[in-house]
């Protein structure tokens, strides 16, 4: 498995819309290997709770703690992103 990073942003906007439910929720389930980060603002306000799975590079935004698990299951341990839920802007051939 492949070292990865989850980056969960605690801006005032994601917090605002539950991103401290969501690093909860990321942090309950730990992986090996894979690092979980409050993170600063990954400056896409508004459309939060944002998550990004780094070295992958993959974006998913309006996160609910309720699919952190799905997240965990298909992207981190068995590297298939949740297409789904996939941020449209970076990632609108995948959706």
């Amino acid at each position: 498995m492949s070292t990865k990073t989850v980056l969960i942003c605690q801006s005032k906007a994601c917090r605002k819309l539950g991103a401290a439910k969501v690093l909860a929720a990321f942090l309950a389930y730990p992986v090996p290997g894979v690092t979980i980060i409050a993170s600063p603002c990954l400056g896409q306000c508004g459309n939060g709770p944002m998550v990004l799975i780094e070295p992958d590079r993959f974006w998913y935004d309006r996160v609910n703690p309720d699919e952190v698990p799905a997240v965990i299951e298909r992207h981190l341990k068995n590297d298939k992103p949740v297409l789904t839920m996939l941020y449209a802007k970076f990632h609108p051939k995948l959706k």
